[in-house]
């Protein structure tokens, strides 16, 4: 595995590529069973209860769908949330969502909660990525909003990183620089994987 920044980075860039199609090459339907699927097996094995605070994402393209988790978890007592893009550089925010409630198209077209919904901190965070390993490294999209996101949160509180992925986005090795935050946790449709 390359050492300096900028071999790390340039491998990443050509990684990327490669994950996403590889990703994009998973039928619809698979997918969607994929989604169904995580929302079966549910975050239990995290050790997370009731009235926690779990922020997903608004799934894009081929990502696996965290709705029906996030539905299932909300039906069980867990308060949910879903992120705000910040400007580069920056963590997320997040802001409590139900289910029903109003969604606004933002930056890139994501989905956020209204601007009035109030501003909560995750105690679970659920991670989209393109892929990862098994010690929890995982690789994004390049902008280092993850990152940043939970090395804020792990400043300040406990909180647990759940990777969601497709089995298929499992590599070996994912190439891992200084500031990238590991995963606690991957759920993939075959079952949760501690990193």
């Amino acid at each position: 595995m390359p050492g300096t920044l900028a071999e790390i980075d340039k491998l990443k860039r050509a990684l990327r590529s490669e994950c996403a199609a590889m990703r994009n090459s998973i039928a619809p339907a698979e997918r969607a069973a994929g989604s169904a699927r995580i929302a079966e097996i549910g975050i239990a094995f995290a050790g997370s209860k009731p009235g926690a605070v779990v922020s997903a994402y608004s799934a894009m393209g081929s990502e696996i769908d965290p709705r029906p988790l996030l539905q299932s978890l909300a039906q069980s007592g867990f308060r949910t949330a879903l992120p705000v893009v910040t400007p580069l550089g920056n963590p997320l925010r997040f802001r409590a969502w139900s289910f029903g409630e109003q969604l606004l198209a933002r930056t890139w077209g994501i989905l956020e909660p209204a601007d009035d919904a109030p501003e909560v901190e995750p105690d679970v965070l659920l991670v989209p990525l393109l892929a990862f390993d098994r010690s929890g490294v995982r690789l994004g999209y390049g902008g280092g909003y993850y990152d940043r996101t939970l090395a804020r949160l792990r400043a300040m509180q406990q909180v647990v990183a759940i990777g969601l992925a497709f089995d298929e986005q499992a590599l070996p090795e994912v190439p891992c620089g200084p500031y990238d935050q590991r995963l606690d946790w991957v759920l993939t449709p075959a079952g949760a994987l501690k990193c």
